[in-house]
């Protein structure tokens, strides 16, 4: 079975630097889970892409299995499926998110991804 949402899908991966499919918009996130991976990208200064997947059933079932993981959110990285909620706080939380996002080139505040580890240490 094909997935109708998939063409767009891939447009949007592929034409955003940074894209997060979550529940909600960045700027009012409808779960707790996106609200958390919307709050550190905007926290850290990285521009992204939101994707509202309750506007879209056919994209809401559709990254699902596009990226064959269960859950939203779900954040790309230059095309590369990155992980939902908790692989995001953990690698933002072990530093592996800021290289991830140095090694793709994507400009983020490195001064407050060292103040969320510390709240977190």
């Amino acid at each position: 079975m094909t997935n109708p949402a998939e063409p767009l899908i891939k447009e949007l991966i592929e034409n955003n630097d940074v894209v997060l499919f979550m529940k909600g918009t960045k700027s009012m996130p409808q779960c707790g889970f996106s609200s958390r991976v919307a709050g550190v990208l905007n926290y850290m200064g990285i521009e992204f892409k939101d994707v509202n997947v309750l506007e879209d059933e056919t994209i809401r079932q559709g990254i699902k299995d596009f990226s064959d993981w269960p859950t939203i959110p779900q954040l790309y990285v230059k095309g590369e499926f990155v992980g939902g909620c908790d692989i995001v706080t953990e690698m933002t939380l072990s530093g592996e998110l800021d290289t991830l996002l140095e090694d793709k080139g994507i400009s983020f505040n490195k001064e407050a991804a060292d103040k969320i580890r510390e709240a977190n240490g």
